[in-house]
């Protein structure tokens, strides 16, 4: 500093008050690379004929659909999932306001717009995304790596109907009446000629109930000494005959509704309870959730689909029905994990001639040779010889086929299961080891399931098997984590299946475009 100078200190000046003479342009204030142009670009791009043909001609003009569209995935890019804070961005950041050129629709028409305009709509939408990517070369649809999480649906945790429920409380109910008409038939025994008949022996409904109660009270009334009938009997007939038709009638709502779920939340009637693992310690909750199901390729979702059912064995014919329906392109192959591995869904692969990279649910163990050595007697490590039809147990016995019966599995697919015993058993060194049963051992075998899950072990332990394997860990699951960790989605904000499945279809817009750019 020179002697005898003193400096002050300076600030730039602000024109916060100061008029503009020419207002600013909003697509100055957007760089050329900003992610917003990316969506308005490919969305402008597709054809949304679809969606204008869901509005009715005549009455006030409505918001341009494309607009709306626009504006939602770019806001599910963001984080931004509630519509009170998506008509909040509108008005005050500029590439929304870009966006929606100014427009500032209010949060009801938002969401009218998401919940009714798209249902049924978005998913032809995300698929000519998908199309438009593939043909810039982003992805491959002929390869397809599969996977399914659980999302917390939109209801309330703590009011519920189970399926289990039910059927025990219409057991009991049948208990009571059976009681009831016990009593009846011990008290009118002696005065009545014909005693009342009994309760039809099926399932209880509503009117066999009042028919049942109708009986047993006009064979009490016909006893001359009513001082037999005990008055606690009469007072639950009473109560009987008021509630228990009604309640009835409530379990077979319920049970239209469960439609062979074992649960559903009362706020959210499509959601079912599901068991889901949110801390490190992996310890389960029951809560209801969706089974969302997606395919991807290079990290890019392809298809999605929404599931109630909470295991993912059933998922996968219905979500591959859907992904070729909507692409129009049949995988040449599908790799999945071990969740997958069905005999319904091995023999669905192989009908459609797509090559099945999946696991069956003994394959990692049968990797391991300790565990192999451990269970060498096992029907899986029996050595089989097709032209004999027989097995062959580790002290060289032959087990000879016994014939084969009709089964089903637990979801009710259909199974032939063959027999097969053990030639003799006796004086044999590793029966205690081989078996527990008496006399010669029998084994009973799915002979369809086991080659196709020999085929599987072949094909998986293949060059192109292991690299598919690979793969697939950092292919299908990092799409879960970054929708579920790094924009913080782990709850649904709409209520009902068809709703459910249009807000997965914007995240499944919003991850791809956010990939894009």
């Amino acid at each position: 500093m020179a002697r005898g100078k003193s400096y002050k200190v300076s600030f730039k000046p602000t024109f916060q008050n100061q008029v503009m003479l020419f207002p600013p342009d909003l697509n100055e204030m957007v760089s050329a690379d900003h992610p917003v142009r990316i969506v308005d670009q490919i969305i402008d791009g597709i054809d949304l004929r679809v969606l204008v043909a869901r509005y009715k001609a005549g009455g006030t003009s409505s918001y341009s659909p494309s607009m709306l569209l626009k504006v939602l995935v770019y806001a599910y890019m963001n984080n931004i999932y509630s519509s009170r804070k998506i008509e909040d961005v509108l008005k005050r950041d500029i590439y929304f306001m870009w966006l929606s050129g100014m427009s500032k629709p209010d949060h009801n028409t938002i969401s009218r717009f998401r919940s009714n305009r798209l249902q049924e709509i978005l998913q032809p939408i995300f698929s000519q995304v998908v199309l438009l990517l593939c043909t810039e070369g982003l992805l491959s649809l002929k390869e397809l790596y599969t996977d399914g999480t659980k999302i917390e649906a939109n209801a309330n945790r703590y009011s519920f109907v189970w399926g289990k429920s039910i059927t025990n409380n219409r057991e009991k109910i049948k208990e009571q009446l059976n009681e009831l008409w016990r009593y009846a038939q011990s008290v009118a025994a002696a005065e009545l000629n014909s005693p009342p008949d009994p309760p039809d022996p099926g399932p209880v409904d509503s009117s066999k109930v009042r028919e049942a109660i109708e009986q047993i009270n006009q064979a009490l009334d016909s006893v001359k000494n009513e001082k037999k009938v005990d008055p606690k009997i009469r007072q639950k007939l009473n109560y009987a005959h008021k509630n228990w038709p009604d309640t009835l009638d409530k379990y077979d709502k319920q049970e239209q509704i469960l439609n062979g779920r074992n649960s559903y939340s009362k706020t959210d009637t499509d959601a079912t309870f599901m068991r889901m693992k949110e801390d490190h310690m992996k310890n389960g909750q029951l809560k209801p959730a969706y089974n969302v199901q997606i395919s991807t390729n290079n990290q890019y979702i392809l298809s999605y689909s929404i599931h109630q059912n909470p295991g993912d064995t059933l998922t996968l014919p219905t979500h591959l029905s859907s992904h070729i329906k909507h692409l129009k392109i049949k995988p040449s192959n599908i790799t999945a994990d071990a969740g997958y591995g069905s005999e319904q869904n091995y023999k669905l692969l192989e009908s459609k001639k797509i090559t099945a990279y999946v696991k069956h649910n003994q394959f990692d163990r049968n990797q391991n040779e300790k565990i192999r050595l451990k269970k060498r007697f096992t029907v899986d490590q029996l050595p089989y010889d097709q032209q004999e039809d027989a097995f062959t147990c580790p002290a060289g016995k032959k087990l000879i086929n016994q014939g084969s019966f009709q089964s089903q599995s637990g979801s009710g697919y259909p199974q032939v299961i063959t027999k097969y015993q053990c030639e003799s058993c006796s004086y044999c060194r590793l029966k205690s080891q081989c078996h527990g049963q008496k006399g010669n051992r029998v084994i009973e075998v799915n002979l369809q399931y086991r080659r196709l899950k020999t085929k599987a072990d072949k094909r998986l332990n293949t060059k192109k098997g292991i690299a598919k394997r690979k793969k697939r860990c950092y292919d299908v699951e990092p799409v879960f984590a970054n929708i579920k960790h790094n924009h913080q989605f782990k709850r649904f904000m709409l209520r009902g299946l068809e709703k459910v499945t249009v807000e997965m279809g914007l995240l499944a817009l919003a991850h791809n475009l956010r990939k894009v750019a």
